[in-house]
């Protein structure tokens, strides 16, 4: 037995994920009547969609069992499939970040920044972060009692603390910024290179690579920069990184710098867009965290859990294995669909409600495992200040207009949240 073509294409169309409805109604289908299965949508190869929470931490938990690079880490179609192995010399993958890398590789290239973003490392950070939330919120505040929320605080205040943090000029974070939302919106007219729907697949790869190369050119000159004259930064630990004793390799090194430089912001940003779009349809909820800031840190967890930014990653079994009482084979593979996980009715009560005292918040968004997001302490970090700042100052918070999400399948959050504010 096979999900239905119409709920497998479903999963797989970056258009369900801007709908947001779509895409939960599916998934909720498939909990509740086919929780494990295999999905083929039109023009892809056959791949087991894991739905529950439970089954996602297993496959997480066991590293040695499901590789994250021996195939796409990111579901794609056949043909797409070939097109970049065709261009990268047989890889499926056009970077080689932590995301692609299994042990010993994923280990090793891991302890290279890992020091950098524990949490006893990031406290010094603080205050300097709540600097910088208190100047977007100001800009907030000098545009009178509206403003898009999305594009105007959550894009661009993570952005500049993770720019800061890598070494990146402020003057360059536009830059930065564009080309995020191009590699991440690939699929959407709005955001990605071409401004219009790619109508094959050559387009989509070609527009994706050209994005990749413009990252790379950038970061090859702050590499042989930092080389030269090392600074207090990440970018410096990266060009400076030793893996086994032997410089990054040229790909390894680039593709660092890129998740950092994506990842390092863009999710954290959709997270608070999306959290601010939940708390102006539900004043209650606003109403309590605004008068008790002690819910807070449950505010930034709800918000990470409603939101989950990364909604799939693949991986691909290495023997035959048993999951939930299914037989995967060796080769098969595996879309971790979190979130699926992030609204499972057995581990959360009521789970598409927006609840900041939601406890335990047992989410999957920062991943789990040996994968775990290596950026999760100062994501939680930069929200809890900013939600501190902003909370003491909004009054009220409402919608002014239709929020919209990004049209992607594989990080998305939202893409306008315009809202009307009184702040002191």
């Amino acid at each position: 037995m096979t999900i239905p073509v119409d709920i497998a294409n479903t999963i797989v169309d970056p258009k369900a994920y801007a709908d947001g409805d779509r895409i939960d109604q599916a998934f909720a289908r498939l909990r509740r009547e086919s929780p494990l299965e295999v999905a083929q949508p039109d023009g892809f190869d056959p791949f087991w969609v894991v739905t529950r929470h439970a089954d996602i931490l297993e496959v997480e938990r066991q590293n040695e069992l499901f590789h994250n690079g021996d195939r796409a880490t990111i579901v794609t179609t056949i043909e797409a499939d070939q097109k970049v192995r065709a261009m990268m010399g047989g890889s499926p993958h056009l970077v080689r970040s932590l995301v692609q890398m299994d042990n010993p590789d994923h280990f090793a290239y891991r302890r290279v920044t890992q020091g950098s973003l524990l949490p006893q490392n990031l406290r010094s950070l603080e205050a300097r972060i709540r600097e910088i939330a208190r100047s977007f919120i100001d800009r907030m505040a000098a545009q009178g009692d509206r403003c898009d929320f999305a594009r105007d605080v959550a894009f661009l205040y993570p952005l500049h603390v993770i720019m800061e943090v890598l070494g990146v000029p402020e003057a360059d974070e536009p830059r930065m910024l564009k080309l995020t939302q191009e590699l991440f919106g690939s699929a959407d007219p709005d955001l990605n290179r071409d401004g219009k729907v790619a109508t094959n697949v050559n387009e989509g790869i070609d527009s994706l690579q050209s994005v990749i190369m413009d990252f790379m050119m950038y970061f090859n000159a702050m590499t042989e920069d930092r080389r030269a004259s090392p600074r207090e930064d990440l970018a410096s630990i990266i060009a400076n990184g030793k893996v086994n004793g032997e410089p990054m390799g040229h790909l390894e090194a680039m593709s660092y710098y890129i998740i950092a430089a994506t990842a390092g912001h863009d999710t954290t940003s959709s997270t608070t867009a999306g959290a601010m779009w939940a708390l102006a349809e539900n004043p209650d909820q606003f109403a309590r965290v605004k008068n008790d800031p002690s819910l807070i840190p449950g505010l930034v967890e709800e918000s990470i859990r409603w939101v989950t930014p990364v909604k799939h990653f693949m991986r691909t079994a290495t023997a035959d294995a048993e999951l939930a009482g299914r037989k995967i084979a060796k080769g098969d593979w595996l879309m971790l669909s979190y979130p699926s996980g992030n609204r499972d009715e057995t581990v959360f009560e009521d789970p598409f409600s927006f609840r900041i005292d939601r406890t335990p918040n047992k989410h999957v968004a920062f991943g789990y495992g040996a994968h775990v997001c290596l950026g999760q302490h100062l994501a939680r970090m930069e929200m809890r200040v900013l939600w501190e700042e902003l909370l003491a100052r909004v009054d009220s918070v409402e919608l002014d207009g239709q929020p919209t999400r990004m049209t992607a399948n594989f990080v998305c959050g939202p893409k306008a949240v315009p809202i009307r504010f009184k702040m002191r």
